[in-house]
């Protein structure tokens, strides 16, 4: 690991703290409950600014709504996806392990508006599997079916009819060349085409209870991609997904440093990026997955 990106990312993801506690999207920018999430996390994983992510759990805790959800703002209760990250960035803190629990016994309640498909339908995909939405009431999407899942194998979950059946989801969302974009194959007949970003969550939520055979297009499509990626989201993503499946190369300096420059030219990343990139610094093996909790907290 490149020690010079890891303090980097972290005096980074500094300048994006709180004073009154949680961090920002944008460096300047109001409290979010998923930015604090995330840096909770990837502070917690790479071991640094124990002070910063006892501030973030903590104001994620006063956050959190009775029946166990954190939403986007507390004007927009359904926009609930900012939960499950929560469930990571409280994992391992024993002080935080009720609401925790609460939160995961939400989102194991909680689903996306499904349906049976009908035979005229435009769609590919099957609409009755259920995973998870971004917004309650809505349809259930890959992206925040394969985060949920990530807390759901974090927490001891994995087995869970519930994450059972979001990994048929995910499969049934697959591309037929391999692949995923948001959650359609295709529309009245026309494939669709697969996002690098998308495909390496979905590979991540999937790896260690799926089989290889069912996933080998989507790691060839991803492998073919990662040498050209160098938004956070994409390679970050991109290269845990492959390393989930033991695919994934060394960061390369070169990579890390274009995904950094390219701040120069859109702006300055936000946390969630930021933080993306230190956990794909460090997740060699994937996802990270730290398991059991600190009993000193």
């Amino acid at each position: 690991m490149s020690e010079r990106g890891f303090t980097y990312l972290v005096e980074e993801l500094t300048q994006h703290a709180l004073t009154e506690g949680g961090f920002s999207g944008p460096i300047g920018g109001r409290y979010r409950a998923d930015a604090t999430a995330w840096a909770a996390f990837a502070l917690s994983a790479a071991g640094a600014r124990e002070d910063l992510v006892e501030s973030a759990r903590s104001r994620l805790a006063a956050d959190q709504r009775e029946d166990g959800r954190l939403s986007l703002s507390h004007e927009y209760p359904q926009v609930f996806w900012p939960t499950p990250l929560a469930v990571m960035a409280w994992q391992g803190s024993q002080a935080y392990h009720a609401h925790q629990s609460r939160a995961v016994a939400f989102l194991l309640s909680t689903t996306g508006e499904h349906y049976e498909k009908k035979s005229d339908a435009p769609i590919g995909h099957d609409p009755s599997i259920r995973g998870w939405p971004w917004i309650a009431e809505t349809h259930s999407w890959v992206e925040p079916t394969s985060i949920v899942l990530l807390a759901l194998e974090m927490t001891g979950y994995g087995d869970h009819l519930r994450a059972q059946e979001a990994r048929r989801m995910l499969l049934n969302r697959q591309l037929e060349n391999g692949g995923w974009n948001y959650g359609n194959t295709a529309i009245f007949g026309q494939q669709l085409q697969p996002m690098p970003g998308s495909t390496g969550l979905a590979l991540s939520a999937l790896a260690g209870s799926t089989r290889r055979e069912s996933v080998e297009k989507s790691l060839i499509y991803l492998k073919r991609e990662i040498s050209r990626l160098e938004t956070p989201l994409s390679f970050g993503w991109g290269r845990l997904g492959l390393c989930a499946w033991g695919e994934g190369p060394e960061i390369q300096k070169d990579a890390l440093h274009k995904s950094l420059m390219r701040q120069e030219i859109c702006g300055a990343h936000t946390t969630e990026e930021l933080s993306l990139l230190l956990i794909a610094l460090q997740g060699g093996d994937g996802f990270l997955r730290p398991s059991g909790r600190d009993s000193n907290k």
